[in-house]
């Protein structure tokens, strides 16, 4: 009987003793907080993580001469999870630099340089029409299936922006500035995913911007993450790939790479849609989730680190879909480098680990810069992740989200990927950890 066991724990009735009163699978946020709340009602908690560290899809390294997000990156007070998080755990925000220069393209792929007031200028119109109708579509955020969506779930934000009559140098400028935000190309992303972000927002475009990519964590992610996970009563166990996971009579057992087996009475899987199949699931997984799996998520891009020579003046640029990267800013300027952060729609088509590639891109939104180094970590090639953040392709949202917040017999579902309110986001997975932790303690404590 492992000792994560309370004494609350043993055979009833003739069943086998469990190892753990519940088995949470991932230490990323979702998984840490579903731990961390089981334990603090009084059950028994083993989480099981493949990774050697916690932190699932948010990492801070040391790269580049500075400390690097690797994974999710920025948070704000208006996403109500992360922020009672970052308040019960003192952690500080810090304000990406505010850019001095703003590039973008032209007709014709002619560069463009001005202030950022110019920018928003030119983006303002396009912005408010690709969301105007998000009040009727998603009249409450914290309920993104409920209102006008299932008439306009079928389109992708392109076909929006197709709609809309844009100017050249506005369509390239409105497409470039969603790449940034859904990871992926447009055509293969749900309108969906707009608007539920801006619903969250309060139907505010520009908040939603803020959100999304202005406030980082001072400390790092991992430093987060950790301090989390130091509020767990069970075990966490890293480098612990969970190969299977059988549903029994009177509960699951849990097979590990290395044929160590768990049982327990409760499982919760924090793998994201893309990933879950990684695993065997006796009985299969629900039909929401094998669907959403072969379908695939709809983000599929890249996050790259650039080192460059010098100080450079603080900037922002725009280029379009159709770039290696469309996004490209100042995280970091010292005296002799400048550390950009940038954002392309597909991965396959940079290569991060060559300097020479990585120029080129550059080259394309901000000519003049040296690049002398890069960094990046692939989620898309990752076994455990197999995508960066969530973004639902069209139709994917009305058709799926029910089914995948549903718990299948004693197996329950929490990721950034089920969350109602700021889904793809760290407070999506959060919100998905507080209500899966909530489910399975309703359960095994009546």
């Amino acid at each position: 009987m492992s000792a994560l066991m309370p004494e609350a724990i043993g055979p009833r009735g003739g069943e086998v003793p469990a190892d753990a009163d519940v088995v949470v699978i991932g230490a990323g946020f979702a998984g840490l907080v579903a731990a961390r709340e089981l334990g603090r009602a009084g059950l028994g908690v083993l989480v099981l993580e493949a990774r050697d560290r916690v932190g699932g899809r948010t990492w801070t390294d040391r790269r580049l001469g500075h400390d690097l997000e690797l994974g999710g990156t920025w948070v704000h007070w208006v996403q109500p999870h992360t922020w009672a998080e970052m308040t019960r755990y003192g952690r500080k925000i810090t304000r990406s630099p505010a850019v001095e220069e703003a590039y973008w393209l032209g007709a014709g792929d002619a560069r463009r340089t001005g202030t950022l007031d110019e920018f928003m200028a030119l983006i303002a119109d396009g912005q408010q029409a690709i969301v105007d109708d998000v009040r009727a579509a998603i009249p409450r955020g914290v309920d993104p299936v409920t209102g006008e969506i299932g008439g306009l779930d079928a389109l992708s934000i392109q076909d929006r922006i197709d709609a809309l009559g844009l100017g050249d140098e506005a369509r390239s400028a409105n497409e470039a500035v969603w790449v940034g935000h859904v990871n992926a190309r447009l055509d293969q992303v749900g309108l969906s995913s707009a608007l539920r972000w801006a619903a969250a927002a309060g139907g505010h475009w520009q908040l939603m911007h803020e959100a999304s990519a202005t406030y980082r964590v001072v400390g790092g992610m991992s430093g987060f993450t950790a301090a989390i996970a130091a509020d767990v009563a069970g075990e966490i166990r890293l480098s612990t790939t969970v190969t299977r996971v059988a549903q029994t009579a009177d509960g699951a057992v849990v097979t590990c790479a290395d044929g160590t087996e768990v049982r327990a009475r409760r499982v919760i899987s924090t793998l994201p849609v893309n990933a879950i199949a990684g695993i065997e699931w006796q009985p299969g997984l629900p039909e929401a989730w094998q669907r959403a799996n072969a379908e695939t998520v709809a983000s599929q891009g890249v996050k790259v680190w650039v080192r460059a020579r010098g100080r450079v003046p603080r900037f922002f640029a725009y280029a379009s879909p159709r770039h290696p990267v469309s996004v490209l800013k100042t995280e970091f300027a010292d005296d002799d480098a400048t550390v950009l952060v940038g954002f392309g729609p597909d991965h396959t088509q940079l290569d991060v680990t060559s300097v020479a590639d990585v120029q080129a891109a550059v080259d394309a939104l901000r000519p003049g810069l040296e690049v002398t180094g890069a960094a990046a970590h692939d989620w898309m090639k990752d076994p455990l992740s197999r995508t960066t953040w969530m973004t639902h392709r069209p139709g994917q949202l009305t058709r799926y989200l029910a089914g995948l917040q549903r718990p299948a017999g004693v197996v329950h579902f929490a990721s950034s990927d089920n969350a109602s309110l700021w889904g793809g986001f760290i407070d999506g997975a959060i919100e998905s950890g507080l209500r899966e932790a909530r489910r399975v303690a309703a359960e095994l404590m009546k």
